[in-house]
């Protein structure tokens, strides 16, 4: 664990003088996600479908601490689904500009709002996706739980991932990214346009599993209607670039 997390600070940092130094030359790749212009502002909208099988969705106003708090040219998309049974789900998208900062990870937000994070039954899977064709999605799943304020004790689910126009990624420590970020750069110039997508829904302690079933469910119908990547067959079987690839 220590020898990834200094390959982790080595990465980190190296990205950083990179990003400084390539400023100049740099542009910005295209997003992962479906996105529309936002008139007379620089941030886009991410596209998050209306409907996903039998989901209907309302849209959710971004707080003013995360709106205020992230690059200005930070963009966002995110809606609440409810199924016929009321079973309700948060699908939300945080989209970088040139300022990676845009992302982070969950478990500090989770965290300060008073979730306790079980490692245990956390951790990184994949979730099978069939359409436009068959493949896996790498995905972060974390099972929380936290009391109320009447103390009532409530768990949570929260799976997320990262993805570009050229990459996704499933990786909580964030190796990946950091690589194929610095390798971008170095080889075309391009600053690689991240998204962080999560969907959370609260359940009944103990009913986690079963929560993360429904969630698991409705991401293989909702990802074909609003991400991009993979766009064809061939990159799906070859996957993103391996972390294998991370010089040791």
């Amino acid at each position: 664990m220590l020898l990834l997390t200094g390959v982790a600070l080595c990465l980190i940092a190296g990205t950083n003088v990179l990003l400084v130094r390539t400023g100049a030359r740099q542009h910005l790749g295209a997003p992962g996600v479906k996105t529309h212009p936002i008139p007379g502002s620089i941030r886009l909208q991410a596209d998050l479908p209306e409907r996903v099988g039998n989901y209907t969705s309302e849209p959710l106003a971004v707080d003013d601490v995360t709106f205020n708090g992230l690059p200005a040219d930070t963009s966002f998309g995110m809606r609440r689904y409810k199924g016929p049974d009321d079973f309700t789900m948060d699908l939300r998208v945080v989209l970088m500009g040139h300022d990676r900062t845009s992302l982070h990870r969950p478990q500090f937000c989770l965290t300060g709002q008073g979730w306790r994070i079980d490692d245990v039954a956390s951790g990184e899977l994949k979730i099978q996706v069939k359409r436009p064709f068959n493949y896996e999605l790498p995905v972060i799943k974390l099972f929380t739980r936290m009391n109320t304020p009447d103390n009532k004790a409530i768990s949570g689910v929260y799976v997320y991932w990262y993805v570009a126009d050229d990459a996704v990624s499933g990786s909580a420590l964030g190796l990946e990214r950091m690589w194929w970020i610095a390798r971008e750069l170095v080889s075309t110039g391009v600053l690689q346009r991240w998204a962080y997508v999560s969907c959370f829904a609260s359940c009944a302690p103990g009913q986690e599993q079963a929560t993360f079933e429904r969630i698991k469910g409705f991401i293989t119908e909702a990802v074909p209607q609003f991400q991009l990547y993979p766009r064809d067959k061939t990159a799906a079987m070859a996957g993103s670039p391996s972390l294998a690839s991370v010089p040791q």
